[in-house]
Order: structure tokens, then C-alpha cells, then sequence
């Protein structure tokens, strides 16, 4: 990261602390990566969509410049919120890439025809999870160049 780059706005749509915790401590804890984001996590779809759109406390937020999204969440699946997500003119341009632990072929068609721009499923092993997470940051932040907020 340049020293005039603003760090990546991250939200993490995620239901298990699990899962949340190991994907905070994989962004935080690799190579020198500290400093190129910040990460918020939304507990739930109906969370998510505050969060993006602003709405109560959550009016000061910064947009996100990438969305990671679990499919199976409460109140409002991932879904639904990709679909709004990419409905909307003002959120559609976030990337979305789905961290789930879905692995039904139904999950990534319906992912995919909703825009979502990548799909990984989350391995059951506590250091394959760290190493996607590191591979999802190292492309998202290092590789890909993404819209100004």
C-alpha cells in the first residue's frame, strides 16, 4: 500500500463468531498486511443492509469496497441481501465475494446469477481457512483494482 492509499473498507456478513473471529485474526495476522483495511463485521443479512445503507447508528460508517458475504444467515439470508445489493444502483458496484459454507451447486448458480463475483466455500480445517482468507485478501487488496467510494 502506497502511503496515500486509504486502507480497503471490508464487511464481513457473518453469523458464527467462529468463523468471524479466524477471518479477523487471518486479515490482521498476515505478512505485513496490517494497515491495508479495515474490517466491520454485520452479524446478519437485515444487519448488513443498515450497515450499507446507513441507516440508525450506522449513518457515519464508510462505505465498503468489498462485501464477504456467508449465505446462511438469520433474519435475512445472503441471498436476499445479494440480490438487494445488486439491485441497488447505489451498492451494486461493491464487489460481493460468498465465504460460505454452502457447497450446494444450487447456492453458486443462484450466487452467480445474482451477481456475486466470486464464491469460495469455507474449509473445515482451521489453517485451509486462514490460507483462503489470505488468498481472497492478497487478490482483493493487492491484485484487483476496485471503483473509488
Amino acid at each position: 500500500m502506497s502511503p496515500l492509499s486509504k486502507p480497503v473498507q471490508i464487511l464481513l456478513v457473518e453469523s458464527n463468531p467462529g468463523d468471524a473471529r479466524l477471518t479477523l485474526e487471518a486479515l490482521n495476522n498476515g505478512n505485513g498486511r496490517n494497515g491495508r483495511h479495515n474490517l466491520s463485521i454485520a452479524r446478519d443479512g437485515l444487519e448488513a443492509l443498515a450497515f450499507l445503507r446507513r441507516e440508525g447508528h450506522y449513518s457515519a460508517v464508510p462505505r465498503p469496497d468489498i462485501i464477504l458475504l456467508e449465505l446462511n444467515l438469520p433474519n435475512k439470508d445472503g441471498r436476499e441481501l445479494l440480490a438487494e445489493v445488486k439491485q441497488d444502483p447505489a451498492l451494486r458496484r461493491i464487489p460481493v465475494v460468498v465465504l460460505t459454507n454452502s457447497r450446494a451447486e444450487q447456492d453458486i448458480l443462484t450466487a452467480y446469477h445474482l451477481h456475486a463475483n466470486c464464491y469460495f466455500v469455507k474449509p473445515a480445517e482451521v489453517n485451509d481457512f486462514i490460507s483462503l482468507i489470505r488468498v481472497i485478501e492478497d487478490f482483493w487488496l493487492a491484485v484487483v483494482k476496485l471503483p473509488e467510494r
